[in-house]
């Protein structure tokens, strides 16, 4: 048994289904798995790294990670979005919609966005990308691309290509419509189920998969009944978008009679598999609905609070017994700043620093992540479970003073003090860098990209204007 031995100022372990802090404590690595965590190993160690002033945790898990090229960029200050080509013109939906990515696009797309997550310390993440930029849905290609891209750089992943059975259209007089293709949509459900048939486990198990329905609003009864029934066979989670906006929330109660979690619930959607991103729009009895079917809430503070949306709040959703999970949701996929963003944004909402506490959000981004995946191996450090660790460097100038790590992670960290990630026992960065990656060439490379979809948006935006009319500039620009 080869073992690997990892020794730091603090060790996040696990005790009785709650974290502990162990002080100068070590952690061994054997194979995939934990085998000790704690003072003294005992045992003889092939290879010992002392981290020193560090803390060793368990790596995080996003429930909602941006599989994407940043287009939170393009929403920022450019708005309405109906008026800035983030909903389909009915002009465009007539000329017929186009990929807008080719497929080697798609495949660095994927291996850009998991470098990107492996950097933020997030070691098992479920991916979603924007569907605005394509024909319809997600292929199986390329998540097959996606899996090797996972494989190649060490991430743990839950895949699944989206699918949808309608979408959001704007007439030329400005007027929101949608536009139903139910037979499409359940063609992408059994492409899906194909999917995660033939991906399920693979390398070694670091590739599971999911359903992925997009949006509540771009769903049928039939196309939600069927995938939850897919989920339960496959025995997969199912995440769907849902309550995360005012238009979302009214167009479901316009067209389905009932609030998202009431027609959820009533077309047996909902269950321990459910994964809901957002949860900041909801009304009456929505969250009792949730809390009773065992769905787990995806909290994507940081995004939310870019458009102007919160929990209302962290607190109260945990204090009703509702599950919730962290997600991303956006560029950077930095969980430690979303968690900083969401204790922040409750105290807020709740107008009192003792609403929540820095624990109490370190715990959404581990162990109920996990728990949502019904995966008690992973989001704690404990003998028997995977070996997905991070190592953050408390010798950081910009992490200031200690008095308790997570409180110190809570209030001054980044993604940037991140020096290593372990995932299933393999270092797949080690003192910032991640084998095979050159980030600034990666960044360069990703920027082509993006601008060559940015000059792409005039033909799906209403009216069809400039792009020098559809995204702003924060002030007047001067060619020299």
């Amino acid at each position: 048994m080869t073992v690997t031995l990892l020794k730091a100022k603090w060790i996040v372990g696990h005790e009785d289904g709650r974290h502990v802090l162990y002080e100068d404590g070590e952690i061994a690595i054997s194979g995939d798995s934990v085998i000790h965590v704690g003072g003294k190993f005992p045992g003889a160690a092939a290879r010992t790294i002392d981290y020193g002033n560090a803390l060793i945790g368990p790596g995080f898990i996003d429930l909602d990670a941006v599989s994407d090229l940043d287009t939170t960029v393009l929403g920022f200050d450019n708005q309405p979005a109906a008026k800035k080509g983030r909903v389909w013109p009915q002009s465009y939906m007539d000329a017929g919609p186009t990929e807008m990515y080719s497929r080697e696009e798609l495949a660095y797309q994927k291996k850009y966005a998991f470098s990107r997550l492996i950097r933020s310390g997030i070691t098992t993440a479920l991916p979603i990308a924007s569907l605005f930029y394509r024909e319809w849905g997600e292929t199986v290609e390329e998540f097959s691309d996606a899996a090797d891209a996972a494989e190649e750089l060490g991430l743990r992943v839950y895949l699944g290509p989206a699918y949808r059975a309608g979408n959001t259209v704007v007439h030329d007089d400005g007027r929101l419509d949608f536009y139903f293709d139910e037979a499409r949509g359940l063609a992408g459900l059994r492409d899906a189920e194909k999917f995660c048939e033939d991906f399920e486990g693979r390398a070694g198990g670091l590739i599971r998969t999911m359903l992925a329905p997009d949006r509540i609003e771009t769903c049928t009864p039939e196309l939600l009944r069927q995938s939850a029934a897919a989920a339960e066979r496959l025995e997969v989670p199912i995440r769907l978008h849902c309550c995360q906006s005012r238009f979302e929330y009214d167009s479901v109660v316009k067209l389905r009679g009932k609030t998202p979690p009431e027609w959820l619930r009533d077309l047996g959607f909902l269950s321990e598999r459910a994964l809901l991103p957002h949860g900041t729009f909801v009304s009456g009895n929505d969250l009792e609905i949730i809390r009773d079917s065992g769905a787990t809430i995806v909290h994507c503070p940081l995004v939310s609070a870019r458009h102007g949306n919160a929990l209302r709040s962290f607190r109260s959703y945990r204090e009703m017994g509702i599950r919730i999970g962290m997600g991303t949701d956006t560029y950077p996929p930095d969980m430690l700043l979303n968690m900083q963003v969401g204790l922040m944004v409750c105290r807020v909402v709740e107008d009192s620093t003792s609403a929540c506490r820095a624990e109490d959000y370190y715990d959404a981004a581990t162990i109920a992540g996990a728990d949502a995946l019904g995966r008690p191996d992973l989001g704690r450090l404990q003998a028997g479970s995977k070996a997905d660790l991070i190592v953050i460097d408390f010798d950081d100038p910009f992490l200031g003073q200690t008095i308790d790590p997570i409180q110190t992670l809570l209030l001054n960290a980044t993604a940037h003090t991140i020096r290593s990630v372990m995932i299933n026992g393999r270092f797949v960065m080690e003192d910032g860098v991640i084998p095979g990656i050159d980030d600034r060439a990666f960044r360069q490379r990703a920027q082509r990209q993006f601008d060559g979809l940015v000059a792409k948006y005039p033909m799906r935006t209403l009216g069809h204007p400039p792009v020098s009319e559809i995204f702003s500039s924060s002030y007047r620009r001067i060619s020299s």
